[in-house]
This record gives C-alpha cells, sequence and structure tokens, in this order.
C-alpha cells in the first residue's frame, strides 16, 4: 500500500548550511554488484542488472524484490532493517518531482508486495530538476549541498518513526545522504535508514559475486559523501 503525502501543505523549508547539517552519516544495506567497466561475463551480467533496475522490468524487479525478501528471513541486518514499523520513502531521480511513478518508487512497491507489506509514503520530493549524476562527467556531479537544497518533506498525514529510504543504485551516497539529511531536518526524532538495491564498484577490474548483500554507512566529511563499504 502507497502511503501518500499530502500534496496540500506546502513543502518545509529549513534553511540550514553545511555548518549546520543536520546528520553526520547514514546507515545503508544492499544487495546486487555493479560494475561499469569491469571485464568478464558476471559483470556484464551486472550492467544488464543495472539497466533492468533502471527501467522497472516487470519480470524481473519483484525477482531482485523476492532475493532481498528471502534473505531478510535470516539475514538478522535486513530483518532489522524492514522492520514492521518502517516507512518506505523512495528517493526522487534527478527530475523535477511529478506524478509519473519513478525507478526507486517502483522498487519500493515491489519490496512492499513481495512481502515485506510495508507502507510507502511519497513525502520526499524533488522541488527542481539536478544533473543526473549517471551520464554527466565527475565534476559535473551535483554535490551534497545541491541535492539537499532541492529536496523538500511535505506533511505526512500520520506519525513518521522510523525510514527507510529506497533507492535503486548507490555510488558514491551523495543523493542518500542529503536525502537523510532532508529527512532528519523536518523529522529530527525520525530514525533514518536507507537501503540500495545495488552498490556501485567503480574501480574494479573483477567482480567475484553479482549478489552480495552488505550493510555500510555513508559518511559526511569534507564537504562530500564517502561509502563505505
Amino acid at each position: 500500500m502507497i502511503w501518500h503525502c499530502d500534496h496540500g501543505a506546502a513543502p518545509f523549508e529549513s534553511g540550514l548550511t553545511q555548518r549546520t547539517w543536520p546528520l553526520s552519516s547514514v546507515t545503508f544495506a544492499s544487495c546486487y554488484i555493479y560494475s561499469p567497466r569491469a571485464a568478464g561475463w558476471l559483470a556484464g551480467s551486472s550492467r544488464e542488472l543495472c539497466d533492468r533496475v533502471k527501467s522497472s522490468d516487470p519480470l524481473w524487479l519483484p525477482r531482485y524484490a523476492g532475493f532481498v525478501y528471502r534473505n531478510s528471513l535470516s539475514n538478522r541486518e535486513l530483518a532489522a532493517l524492514f522492520a514492521r514499523d518502517a516507512v518506505l520513502v523512495p528517493v526522487p531521480g534527478s527530475a523535477r518531482s511529478g506524478e509519473t511513478p519513478w525507478a526507486a518508487l517502483r522498487l519500493a512497491v515491489a519490496l512492499s508486495e513481495v512481502g515485506f507489506a510495508l507502507r510507502i509514503w511519497t513525502g520526499l520530493r524533488r522541488r527542481y530538476a539536478v544533473t543526473k549524476s549517471a551520464t554527466a562527467p565527475s565534476a559535473a556531479r551535483p554535490t551534497v549541498q545541491q541535492h539537499y537544497d532541492s529536496f523538500a518533506v511535505t506533511r505526512a498525514t500520520t506519525p513518521v518513526h522510523r525510514v527507510v529510504l529506497i533507492d535503486d543504485v548507490i555510488t558514491r551516497g551523495r543523493t542518500l545522504l542529503a536525502a537523510a539529511a532532508r529527512l532528519r531536518a523536518e523529522l529530527p526524532f525520525a530514525d533514518v535508514r536507507g537501503f540500495a538495491l545495488i552498490r556501485t564498484q567503480g574501480f574494479v577490474d573483477h567482480i567475484e559475486h553479482l549478489a552480495e548483500p552488505c550493510c555500510g554507512v555513508v559518511r559526511w566529511g569534507g564537504g562530500d559523501a564517502r561509502r563505505e563499504p
């Protein structure tokens, strides 16, 4: 069930700057590996996986979501992340938010329907578009601050205490950290964590596994995001 935000309410504006950054890190979980440069059939399969998820392939997306759910039955970290009191909040894409579903929202729906049965709240919105990181040179990709400034949170119709930000792919973690910071600024008592189905391994020659569940952290340091692992 998608728990829609109250579109009639005005977005919050916090006016925060880097000197008053709302949080220093956000924990996240991930289940698959994607390598944009590595050679070999497994790396090629990772690129196919990424394409399928980004295009919300109706055949494959439920399968990937099912893999996450099955792993949560034996993985304590995943089970704790997707606890029954959690609310799934899809991270907006680079475009200004509208009524058209985006990849992270479709992933959140697939995760909820496959077995987690959690509420989905589309309360995090993009006030204006930012440069799309996947197709931009490194120097032109949006910073954490730019992502943060472009986000807004609309008023929820019921209380939100535990949030799991849902994204399709995490690379450096700038978007996830900015999204978590924006939510924390407006919901200071909420437990905010993240889940990205795929994590990028950009500087490796080969990968040994396609499915590799892990838990990690994105830290705020030196004005930028730093993902571990």
